[in-house]
């Protein structure tokens, strides 16, 4: 049974988050150290990840939006990190969510944080429309948490591209940012440019899957510089949302067609639950700004 390495299982952040701006400080005593912090509270207070509020918690969530923020814990869908009903099956025998069982993905695994609802939408529309950089450091080391079964047997790790001109509006990848604390924390080589967007996409909305997953594949493409690095390695794509896994096809048919021996994948949210298909529309819409 595949079992969600969650933040939310463990009951608090790991020791490595809290605990991340006094790794930062030099080789100094507890006292000057806790002095250091203090001085910083007050000249930089932390804010809330999610609602933009002051909070005790520096990086992270005020507790009324960890409370709202719904992290994928329990037995989840191999394929997708779809949270799923507990099944009594052995803890080596994965399971699947519906959707993977009746269209196979092109990837082998799949994980992701938390879904795409309440606190969860707030954070990635942050990251991507609010220029809350700050935050992608944060998340990474949630998705390391959450991927931590996945990511090892990787051998090289790259990001969903942008098209250039979105990324000249937006003026950052998010998915880039997220794979390099990843990247950095296995000490796998890093490649922001592995795959290009080359094609602008029509608007997806209305789509039907079929015709989304068409769409796409003719808008990414293996990067001549990188077509070496994939053969016969292991791809960990990443993402900021997984809605119908479509780009995320298109990305691992790419990697493999290019001689990649497999792909995961690790997403920070995930489109799933009651009315998930009005939700895919609500998350397309949102991307295409």
């Amino acid at each position: 049974m595949t079992k969600s390495n969650s933040i939310a299982r463990q009951g608090a952040l790991p020791q490595s988050l809290s605990q991340s701006l006094p790794q930062s400080l030099p080789q100094v005593g507890q006292n000057e150290k806790t002095a250091w912090e203090s001085v910083l509270s007050v000249l930089y207070p932390a804010l809330c990840l999610a609602c933009g509020e002051e909070t005790d918690k520096h990086p992270g969530l005020c507790s009324a939006c960890w409370g709202q923020t719904h992290f994928i814990s329990g037995t989840i869908c191999d394929g997708c990190g779809t949270p799923l009903p507990e099944v009594t099956l052995s803890e080596t025998d994965p399971v699947f969510c519906d959707f993977c069982l009746h269209d196979a993905p092109s990837w082998s695994q799949g994980r992701a944080v938390v879904l795409y609802k309440e606190r969860g939408r707030n954070i990635v529309l942050s990251l991507k429309h609010g220029d809350r950089l700050d935050i992608a450091k944060v998340i990474g080391k949630w998705m390391i948490s959450s991927g931590a079964d996945i990511i090892g047997d990787c051998d090289l790790i790259a990001p969903v591209p942008l098209h250039w001109l979105r990324l000249l509006r937006r003026k950052f990848n998010q998915s880039a940012e997220l794979a390099r604390p990843v990247a950095d924390a296995y000490g796998l080589p890093y490649v922001p440019d592995l795959l290009v967007r080359h094609k602008q996409t029509k608007m997806q909305k209305d789509m039907p899957r079929v015709e989304r997953i068409e769409n796409l594949s003719r808008s990414v493409k293996m990067n001549a510089r990188f077509a070496d690095r994939v053969k016969g390695k292991k791809v960990l794509l990443i993402d900021d949302v997984m809605t119908t896994g479509a780009t995320l096809r298109a990305c691992s048919t790419v990697c493999l067609a290019a001689g990649a021996t497999g792909v995961n994948v690790l997403v920070f949210a995930r489109v799933a639950g009651d009315g998930w298909r009005a939700k895919v529309k609500e998350v397309v819409e949102e991307a295409s700004d």
